[in-house]
């Protein structure tokens, strides 16, 4: 059974880095679409995706997932609020809280680039049944909070000291 279920895990995890992949390009030619660095582009798809499930992010929410330092975020708010890509609001009853929404371009651009994809999208999973869907979408759920827990538990990534690197290498 061991040998089985690591087999699988190894086709599943080699398909989701695949898919990650293409997810990582098309990311990044959504952002030559929009004339945007990628960080930038990546930091519009996140509020949107956001805005659009009823949850905007603040900036330190976006900071988190687009793992940028909180003086980093706040350069990328200033230069996506000038270029009219998102807002920043006080919405919440403690004024102190900023809340990050699209442009109202935004969403058009993103249908516009991704509507193709969603159609294929939604062609390549027609022919499967909703429970099964409703199962990947728990499995999914699952893979992502066991990798949650895990880098949680890791703590933040330090950066290696080039000697130790080179160390490594010569042995």
């Amino acid at each position: 059974m061991g040998d089985g279920v690591a087999a699988r895990r190894e086709r599943l995890m080699e398909g989701l880095r695949i898919y990650g992949g293409h997810y990582a390009e098309l990311s990044r030619r959504f952002a030559a679409w929009l004339g945007l660095h990628s960080t930038d582009a990546i930091a519009v798809l996140e509020i949107a995706a956001a805005e659009e499930r009823g949850t905007p992010l603040s900036p330190a929410r976006l900071s988190e997932r687009i793992s940028l330092s909180t003086g980093a975020t706040t350069a990328l708010l200033n230069r996506l609020e000038a270029a009219g890509h998102i807002t920043r609001t006080r919405e919440h009853s403690d004024r102190r809280i900023v809340t990050l929404r699209g442009g109202p371009h935004i969403q058009e651009r993103a249908d516009e680039f991704f509507g193709p994809l969603a159609g294929r999208l939604d062609a390549a999973m027609s022919p499967y049944p909703p429970q099964l869907l409703a199962q990947f979408e728990e499995f999914i759920t699952a893979l992502n909070a066991t990798m949650d827990t895990h880098l949680a538990e890791q703590g933040p990534a330090a950066p290696r000291p080039p000697d130790v690197l080179g160390e490594r290498r010569r042995s």
